[in-house]
């Protein structure tokens, strides 16, 4: 289970794919500002942080403050009607992937399985153990 946090203000899109990626096993979680993610990131790190591209153009290298698991990864998205806005070089680097949603809304679960496996294998996913069987 990979936990993926979705940032951007279209609601409807961010609905749909939150529970594209939990039928498909992964635990989503929604912010609609950066400010709110980052409380969410804080308190628990995605493995997969995807962005909307217009947020992370005008917030430029506070995205790269937001923290994640280790081995984790940040995509950016945007919708089909919006071009591309321009980023920061350090915020390019620090991408996987720039997606165009709800088109590529494949690759986007095919990359989160893809970190999610990359971070099993390596050692360094989060271990979900139940509450109930945790050592005090």
């Amino acid at each position: 289970m990979t936990y993926v946090m979705l940032v951007g203000s279209d609601v409807a899109l961010l609905e749909g794919l939150s529970q594209s990626l939990a039928g498909l096993g992964h635990r989503p979680g929604v912010c609609a500002s950066l400010t709110d993610a980052r409380e969410a990131c804080v308190a628990r790190p995605p493995l997969v942080l995807v962005v909307d591209r217009a947020l992370a153009s005008s917030a430029g290298a506070e995205l790269l403050q937001l923290p994640l698991a280790a081995g984790g990864a940040r995509i950016l998205y945007r919708v089909a009607s919006t071009g591309p806005l321009p980023l920061l070089p350090a915020l390019q680097r620090a991408v996987l992937a720039d997606l165009t949603l709800p088109l590529e809304r494949h690759r986007l679960a095919a990359l989160c399985q893809s970190v999610g496996e990359r971070a099993k294998t390596t050692g360094k996913a989060p271990r979900d153990t139940p509450d109930g069987l945790r050592a005090i």
